[in-house]
């Protein structure tokens, strides 16, 4: 599928031309040929024979941003002095800060935040440990911790390269939920110093969010740490998605007027997110799902199965079928995918059942064409920010968290996950319903407050049984 000029290639070209009358035109005409699109246009210096202007561009990609400026330097009288790329710029010494929240004006103010005022509060805490959610950053802090072994969809390179996704997803918990999140970029790919890395670093936080970690080995890291710590402990790459995809679908099931219960399911991936994808589906009630990987559908008669498999093949595909995704998509009421571009065409979409929904969401080329897609399916969406219905954590995770610190909770379970999609969900009201607006905005003004709301709800709940 062709891809569209992003804001994600966008370059900032400085150059210097004749200040003739179609100057400016012969730039934005220059732009237009090699399929750029132009965001903004500023005149730096001016003068009676030249000027210099910076011409900011969208790009496809890489190559494409070097066609853009190739173009410009090729007009007649234009010389190219400096090209900047904005999302690299973004980046210089890092997205995230730390600030004092208290003023250091005077010795007064000194002593009580540092020595020896301080020594009361450390007395204090060592006596009750309870009291460092309430008297330290613990009350309000995320680790947000990864090997670098599946970063983005460009897979095991490292931890150094993980951190600015690290620092980003720092950023957007501070932005949206005003948690202060810390990045931790572990040089170990060993499951068991991973584990006692955490560990050791954890009395510092009042939650931990692994990113990034490849499967298998991230589902022994969470369940190890769940075990092992006293504060919630979430893999976002599996339970976030999860949990945006259930609130999407609840949305997408309403505007067709099918039920969960009633519907026939069939996903592409079984890794960390398929995984959680459909267990947190059948914890809502799903109950006919198939799921496929790279070797066809998964089923009890398939050979060579793993425990994550062997547990999908015990608990899914009740009919016992053995054939490709192709031929499982056939009389299916929803697809998801969360695995590889380009594995269905329009006429696997159209011999599925009326009404059908599609969440092809393997990101930047999903699993069919979106727009191909749209012309079988009443319902699709993408994890694509240039098509209608993103599928994206960004929804959840900040608000989850806020209900988690919020409700000084110390696990993270499958009813709390149930409960923030049916928030999410409800963050789109019947009047906004409909096939291109299943699931809101993530700059919602309400989203993570009422995530972090219904959270907090089912911890306490969930607290009380417990007691």
């Amino acid at each position: 599928m062709a891809t569209l000029p992003s804001v994600s290639y966008s370059i900032t070209v400085r150059l210097e031309l004749d200040a003739g009358g179609s100057a400016v035109g012969s730039l934005t005409n220059a732009v237009e040929r090699v399929g750029g699109m132009i965001t903004a246009l500023d005149v730096a210096a001016a003068g009676h024979e030249r000027i210099r202007i910076d011409v900011t561009c969208a790009a496809r990609d890489t190559e494409h941003a070097q066609a853009i400026v190739d173009a410009l330097g090729a007009v007649d009288g234009v010389v190219v002095h400096k090209v900047s790329d904005r999302t690299f710029l973004m980046h210089l010494g890092g997205k995230i800060e730390m600030k004092s929240k208290v003023p250091l004006r005077n010795r007064d103010e000194l002593s009580m935040a540092y020595t020896p005022g301080v020594a009361r509060v450390c007395q204090a805490i060592a006596a009750n440990k309870d009291d460092a959610r309430r008297l330290t950053i613990k009350r309000n802090s995320v680790a947000v911790v990864t090997d670098g072994s599946a970063v983005l969809g460009l897979g095991n390179i490292g931890p150094e390269a993980a951190m600015p996704v690290m620092e980003g997803k720092a950023a957007l918990f501070k932005r949206f939920a005003d948690i202060d999140a810390w990045p931790i970029a572990l040089d170990t790919q060993d499951v068991d110093e991973i584990v006692r890395a955490v560990q050791v670093l954890a009395p510092g936080f009042g939650g931990i969010n692994l990113e990034d970690i490849s499967a298998p080995r991230c589902f022994e890291v969470e369940a190890r740490l769940r075990e092992l710590l006293d504060i919630p402990v979430f893999h976002d790459d599996q339970h976030g998605t999860a949990i945006v995809v259930l609130a999407a679908l609840r949305n997408a099931l309403r505007v067709v007027g099918k039920k969960l219960a009633e519907v026939r399911i069939v996903m592409s991936g079984a890794g960390a997110a398929g995984t959680a994808i459909l267990k947190l589906l059948m914890h809502a009630g799903a109950r006919d799902i198939i799921v496929n990987d790279v070797h066809g559908s998964v089923h009890g008669g398939r050979d060579r199965l793993d425990d994550n498999l062997r547990w999908i093949a015990e608990h899914t595909n009740p009919t016992g079928y053995d054939g490709d995704l192709k031929g499982a998509v056939a009389g299916a009421d929803v697809f998801i995918g969360v695995s590889a571009p380009n594995l269905l065409e329009g006429e696997d979409i159209a011999e599925m059942n009326e009404d059908s929904i599609i969440f092809a969401l393997a990101n930047p080329d999903p699993e069919v064409d979106p727009d191909i897609a749209h012309l079988h399916a009443s319902v699709v969406a993408t994890g694509r920010s240039d098509y209608p219905n993103q599928i994206n954590n960004v929804l959840v995770f900040p608000g989850f968290f806020r209900g988690l610190l919020d409700a000084q909770s110390h696990h993270v379970d499958s009813d709390m996950m149930v409960a923030a999609a049916e928030a999410l969900a409800d963050v789109v009201t019947e009047d906004e319903l409909g096939p291109n607006y299943i699931i809101p905005s993530v700059f919602h003004s309400d989203l993570s407050h009422h995530v972090a709301g219904a959270v907090r709800e089912a911890a306490q709940r969930g607290r009380k049984k417990r007691d």
